[in-house]
């Protein structure tokens, strides 16, 4: 725990600035803006969801179970059929921003920390900046992005929307290099 006396003040500093960055990246910048989109008959498929009584969770549509689906030829027809979807409902009502960004916030402090561990075992007091810069930026970004990839690969979310995160996390990872880079003892 000696490292968290040592660096809790890069810890908390890089952690604030992911967040506020973060922020500004989903509500300010133009390129998260067109990742999501209206779903053709919105209206009707929110009414089949509500009638189907499914609640908050992830599904895949259709449910391939262990493998089931995939020993009969009626199976894969319904797979070759299509569509395949990975599905996220929320609770109803209005999101609850608060709660989320606490949750945000209290992630970015998580991943600082993991960061100062690394660094602090790896490193030593009085190391080049530019050492310091390269391992925990390295260890942010990969920590803020590189997690997001299976998501791509195993369900179908589109590399587009990958791609962007990766840049959004080269940009944190950045960040929090310079912070500790900046403040390391």
């Amino acid at each position: 725990m000696e490292f968290l006396a040592a660096l809790w003040l890069p810890i908390l500093l890089s952690a604030i600035a992911v967040f506020v960055l973060s922020a500004l990246s989903w509500t300010a910048l133009p390129h998260h803006k067109t990742e999501f989109s209206a779903l053709p008959g919105e209206d009707a498929v929110m009414d089949v969801l509500r009638a189907t009584g499914a609640g908050p969770g992830r599904y895949v549509i259709p449910w391939f179970g262990n493998g089931e689906l995939m020993r009969t030829e009626e199976g894969r027809a319904r797979i070759a059929r299509g569509p395949k979807a990975h599905l996220t409902i929320g609770p109803p009502g209005i999101p609850a921003m608060g709660p989320q960004m606490l949750q945000s916030a209290l992630f970015q402090v998580v991943v600082s920390t993991c960061v100062a561990y690394l660094a602090w075992h790896a490193l030593v007091p009085g190391v080049d900046r530019l050492t310091v810069f390269r391992i925990t930026g390295t260890a942010a970004f990969m920590a803020c992005g590189l997690g997001q990839t299976s998501e791509s690969i195993w369900f179908w979310r589109p590399w587009r929307s990958l791609w962007l995160h990766l840049a959004d996390s080269l940009v944190y990872g950045l960040a929090t290099g310079a912070i500790f880079a900046w403040r390391w003892p």
